[in-house]
């Protein structure tokens, strides 16, 4: 595909680097033949149909392809990837190893770094950071003042935001809504397999578990326990874990 864009004299210094503004070639997604676009370092750092706008950078071995546009005061990159359909704007950040990709959107003041991945049609804007080996895809959404990383998954229409902060190897599914500390717990290293086990308030106001692949009410899961365990010590570490989640959430 004939390459979009030419670097211009127009130049800015950003961490020992020179960035130069870049003028649309031909007419692509986001632009149109003649128009000015943003910084970038190098040719390497744009490709496909991308584009970078305003006064948005790319630089290091930063990435934009595909369909995808950085746009407004937006900051990409490190290693940092940005791809598909993706659109990072506003004052966000990607940076690090950081992925960015599919319908994703990352805004506001967020900022996703790390080997973080943000994908599908995930939003994630406010003054959120998603980081470490974090995941966060489907329909989910981090806001707010939010925190997820370590090794954490937030994905299905779940809502992570305000003062939230999810991490370790926490799963978070389905339509949780995790606003603070008091919304979810999690524990490590129980059961046959030493699964994490996690539980969390959804948007009905109920309270859901993940271990594995089982995703359910307290009540199923403890029938699963029963099932799958009997009485062994599995299955008294498993009702230990659910009764301290009723204790955690209220219930007893």
């Amino acid at each position: 595909m004939e390459k979009h864009f030419e670097l211009t004299d127009e130049t800015i210094e950003v961490d020992g680097k020179t960035l130069h503004r870049i003028r649309c070639t031909r007419d692509c997604k986001w632009a149109n033949a003649g128009d000015l676009g943003g910084f970038i370092e190098k040719e390497d750092n744009l490709s496909g149909n991308a584009w970078v706008s305003d006064n948005a950078w790319v630089y290091g071995n930063a990435w934009v392809s595909d369909n995808a546009r950085v746009s407004g005061n937006a900051r990409v990159s490190g290693d940092a990837r940005v791809s598909g359909n993706a659109r990072v704007y506003g004052n966000a950040w990607v940076y690090g190893n950081a992925w960015v990709y599919g319908n994703a959107q990352v805004y506001g003041n967020a900022q996703v770094y790390g080997d973080a991945r943000v994908y599908g049609n995930k939003w994630v804007y406010g003054n959120a950071q998603v980081y470490g080996n974090a995941q966060v895809y489907g329909d989910a959404r981090v806001y707010g003042d939010a925190r997820v990383y370590g090794n954490a998954r937030v994905s299905g229409d779940a809502w992570v935001y305000g003062n939230a902060q999810v991490y370790g190897n926490a799963q978070v599914y389905g339509n949780a809504r995790i606003d603070c500390i008091k919304a979810h717990c999690g524990f490590d290293v129980f059961g046959s397999y030493g699964r994490h086990t996690h539980a969390y308030i959804t948007a009905e106001n109920k309270i859901e578990i993940t271990c594995g692949c089982f995703r359910g009410s307290i009540e199923e899961f403890e029938a699963k326990v029963r099932k799958t365990h009997g009485d062994n010590q599995y299955a008294n570490e498993y009702l230990a874990i659910i009764y301290l989640i009723k204790i955690k959430f209220g219930l007893v």
